[in-house]
């Protein structure tokens, strides 16, 4: 019974981390769910050697690439995503914005490490 719930928890995990970066990357490309852009400060964007459009597609990539790890190698996949979500919370913090999307992206990359220790010894 422990094992099967354990398991269930697992692939629940294992497809919210690799489907959501998923959409989110492809997001990047559409803007359908919200201007992306909106989220790095101007300071940053004046550093970039890229256009923000062309900077938000090679993001939106990284994170396709994210999901699909996590969905073939969730122990992998998992430091990754839980990596990435760290960095976006200490870009936003360090920007002094949307402090809101900062704690909720390091409560999600605390749910994907968990993932991580979910997986770690199956």
């Amino acid at each position: 019974m422990i094992h099967s719930n354990v398991q269930k928890v697992q692939n629940l995990l294992k497809y919210t981390f690799g489907i959501v970066p998923i959409v989110a990357g492809l997001d990047k490309f559409t803007n359908l769910l919200t201007d992306w852009s909106q989220y790095m400060s101007t300071s940053l964007i004046d550093m970039l050697p890229l256009d923000i459009g062309l900077f938000m597609g090679v993001i939106g990539i990284v994170e396709i690439i994210a999901g699909i790890i996590v969905l073939v190698r969730p122990f992998i996949g998992g430091f990754i995503v839980a990596s990435w979500l760290s960095l976006i919370a200490l870009i936003l913090i360090i920007s002094g914005s949307h402090f809101d999307v900062a704690v909720r992206d390091l409560v999600m990359a605390i749910a994907a490490f968990s993932m991580v220790k979910l997986y770690e010894n199956s």
